[in-house]
């Protein structure tokens, strides 16, 4: 049986400049008909979507779905909250991981996989203004490595 290729929605690369990532899940996504349609349309924003666990459950604040053009009254809230669904264990040790100091959990990726919906979520820590300013320092210095490489194998 061939594995269906995971088709990707909407991504949060911010989240990589500002937090230090460090264990990733995935989660399913409670949508209602025309979100989903929307979500296949590739209406998604997870830029400023945060994660929240609330009396064992998890739920997305922010995350922006566009209200599907034929779906008329059908069609929800952009912006409202939705529960994600993940098993109690995790749940449980991301409740732990968040109670530290430091720690908050946000959306990486929305995606389908198997014709379902999911969002990837990372545990992550803040970055200070130095991390920042290293990681800028490396990719600079990495960007001008690859081009005095180029220029050299093009003489």
């Amino acid at each position: 049986m061939a594995k269906e290729a995971m088709k990707l929605v909407a991504n949060n690369k911010k989240v990589f400049h500002d937090y230090f990532v460090e264990e990733k899940y995935e989660a399913g996504l409670v949508l209602h008909g025309t979100e989903v349609k929307s979500l296949r349309l590739g209406k998604c924003s997870i830029k400023e979507a945060f994660i929240a666990v609330d009396k064992g459950e998890v739920f997305i604040n922010g995350m922006h779905i566009s209200p599907y053009e034929k779906g008329n009254i059908f069609n929800k809230d952009p912006l409202r909250v939705r529960k994600l669904l993940m098993h109690k264990a995790e749940i449980m040790k991301l409740t732990g991981k968040v109670a530290e100091k430091g720690y908050t959990l946000m959306p990486l990726q929305v995606y389908f996989r198997d014709g379902r919906a999911k969002i990837e979520i990372g545990l992550c820590r803040g970055k200070k203004l130095y991390d920042k300013r290293q990681d800028i320092a490396k990719k600079d210095a990495r960007r001008e490595s690859e081009r005095e490489f180029k220029v050299k194998n093009l003489y």
